[in-house]
């Protein structure tokens, strides 16, 4: 998958953990309130790949500029 779609899937799984750990706090369902905590850290540390494979990209880019 390319930055975009991983920045993308992180930002979905976050808004779905955080809707998630409000209706567990709503609902007292303390189970489901730290299934959307989890989510919403999965989903951090997508967009976190995201960033690390744009500045890897840019890393690439740099070093080919400064080659030629």
């Amino acid at each position: 998958m390319d930055s975009f779609g991983d920045k993308v899937d992180g930002k979905t799984d976050k808004a779905g953990g955080k809707i998630k750990e409000m209706a567990g706090e709503t609902f007292n369902d303390p189970d489901l309130a730290a299934e959307g905590r989890v989510d919403q850290g999965k989903g951090g540390l997508k967009e976190a790949v995201g960033n690390a494979k744009d500045a890897i990209d840019d890393a690439k880019d740099g070093i080919r500029d400064a080659v030629r």
